[in-house]
């Protein structure tokens, strides 16, 4: 019989799933619009139904992205607080013993690799930069969304960056 370790529940994966589809979704239609002029994108819009319905469904897909992590955020920040979860992603000083360690091993410098917890320095440092790069694609898509409402509050030059960052975040 074969021993496995756990590391998602059911719900975890679920959401794993529904994330990436909505990823692969946003990518799928804002890839084609930030290079329009090319013939691969202007194909793809044309399979999708037109610029109208890939800018539709970009918005919904990214509407719903915005609300998968607001609630991950929020879940996991309530179970943080109530202490059913430790915060096992944040990195720590043994992270950064544990990086130094598994590249004294890569390079032949040590017998052994690091051991790691629940989660690796890699993993962390993955997690944060997806969660990092989620705050900028929703905050900047937040703000194409609603520009008007954004250069009540912000300066008008903050549309241009916004679409600047969007695009080279989603990249």
């Amino acid at each position: 019989m074969k021993s496995y370790v756990i590391r998602f529940t059911p719900k975890q994966r679920i959401e794993h799933v529904s994330v990436m589809t909505l990823f692969l979704v946003l990518a799928l239609t804002g890839l084609p619009q930030k290079f329009f002029e090319a013939s691969w994108a202007q194909g793809i819009i044309s399979l999708l139904g037109g610029i109208d319905r890939v800018r539709w469904i970009h918005r919904l897909a990214g509407i719903l992205f915005t609300l998968f992590t607001a609630a991950h955020l929020g879940v996991i920040s309530a179970l943080v607080v109530t202490g059913r979860a430790a915060m096992s992603l944040v990195p720590n000083r043994q992270d950064f013993l544990d990086a130094i360690q598994q590249i004294s091993y890569y390079l032949g410098m040590s017998d052994a690799p690091a051991k790691f917890d629940k989660f690796d320095y890699k993993q962390k440092f993955e997690y944060w930069g997806l969660v990092l790069g989620a705050v900028i694609v929703i905050s900047t898509g937040l703000v194409l969304l609603f520009p008007i409402l954004a250069t009540r509050f912000l300066p008008g030059e903050i549309v241009p960056a916004a679409k600047l960052a969007h695009g080279n975040e989603g990249l």
